[in-house]
């Protein structure tokens, strides 16, 4: 095939889940040990969730996984064509019904088909005090470098411009990762990454810290925070904006500044490589009363973010629409966008400069 006919300017890579959805009290945590605003991998004893789940809280099945939400939202604001993601399915109505969320939002999806297992899934958990996801990753955990080296995928990773990977992914194909960090660095590309999780940061350290050099935009929210500063040995696990601008400055692998980006209780910190100040930006909060769920708001706000950047815009423009299309998620049931066309237009927010200490 043509490379030239190749679409996936913006690649993107994570575990395809099917998101099940569902208010639950506080109780319903405890009972599998698990706590409000975290996100975790299912153990053996938590698997049962998922059954107790569509038994008696009446859930809401929605087409899921962080990368592959974060690159619908990202192609509804970009042309035709411009995005594609790669993970591992099974042979199963569950990727099915993920294949047709993605085609109407016109996001090209290569799947690595395993036949032997089921389609991931994640409980989407909604409590009074935060939401708590659950991820059995079925096919998603098999994925592996073969299918990212077959001569069809490759040629859309060579096509591409701009690599976007979660944190969740680490936990799955390293091998990939480190595949496509390295075609990034030696064609002169973009390499993006999300920390993701707190669990990321606390049982995936070495992966996630080998893979930091290449990493030229690195997104994150102070939920991680306290998780990321002590697994790099910080002196604070709490000073958003102290961690920005370290990870910033972090040991970088070839040309250019990192960009760090953290939506935090105090709005959007980004810091750069570059400079020792970090800015801050005011985001307007959405009214309690319009929040529908939470959850896949992060993931909106990344796939904002990406699309402006594709398109050579300024950092602050790429700010607003992630905080744009996340408002948007925040108003919706899960990581779901409205059906009609996005038209995003910057009005511009308010920001101001922070020079932190750096912590060592």
């Amino acid at each position: 095939m043509d490379s030239s006919s190749l679409t996936g300017n913006l690649v993107g890579f994570c575990n395809p889940l099917l998101d099940i959805s569902a208010e639950v009290g506080m109780d319903f945590l405890e009972r599998y040990g698990l706590q409000a605003n975290d996100a975790v991998l299912a153990t053996q004893d938590q698997l049962t969730l998922f059954s107790d789940i569509v038994a008696h809280h009446k859930p809401t099945i929605l087409s899921g996984g962080s990368g592959q939400n974060t690159m619908r939202g990202a192609q509804l604001l970009l042309p035709p064509g411009s995005t594609m993601f790669i993970g591992a399915v099974g042979d199963d109505e569950n990727a099915k019904q993920l294949r047709v969320a993605a085609e109407k939002a016109g996001l090209r999806t290569e799947y690595m088909v395993n036949s032997a297992k089921q389609t991931g899934t994640c409980a989407l958990l909604v409590t009074e005090k935060g939401n708590s996801m659950v991820a059995d990753l079925g096919a998603a955990e098999t994925y592996n470098i073969a299918h990212l080296q077959s001569p069809h995928i490759w040629r859309m990773i060579e096509h591409a411009r701009l690599y976007y990977i979660t944190g969740f992914f680490l936990a799955v194909s390293l091998e990939t990762i480190r595949a496509v960090a390295r075609h990034s660095l030696e064609n002169d590309k973009t390499f993006t990454m999300n920390i993701s999780a707190p669990f990321v940061a606390t049982r995936f350290t070495s992966q996630l810290t080998e893979m930091l050099p290449y990493v030229d935009v690195l997104f994150g929210s102070h939920f991680e925070t306290p998780a990321l500063s002590s697994a790099l040995g910080l002196t604070s696990c709490d000073d958003d904006l102290a961690l920005v601008k370290h990870l910033a400055h972090w040991q970088k692998t070839g040309p250019g500044a990192r960009r760090v980006i953290f939506t935090t209780s105090s709005g959007v910190v980004v810091g750069s490589g570059d400079s020792e100040t970090v800015f801050v930006y005011d985001i307007a909060k959405v009214p309690q009363s319009e929040i529908v769920d939470a959850n896949g708001a992060g993931d909106g706000f990344v796939g904002g973010y990406l699309a402006q950047m594709m398109q050579g815009k300024t950092v602050d423009v790429c700010v607003e629409a992630g905080h744009w299309l996340s408002s948007l998620v925040l108003r919706q049931r899960g990581a779901s966008f409205p059906d009609a066309s996005l038209a995003f237009v910057p009005k511009g927010l308010t920001v101001s400069e922070v020079n932190p200490e750096r912590k060592t």
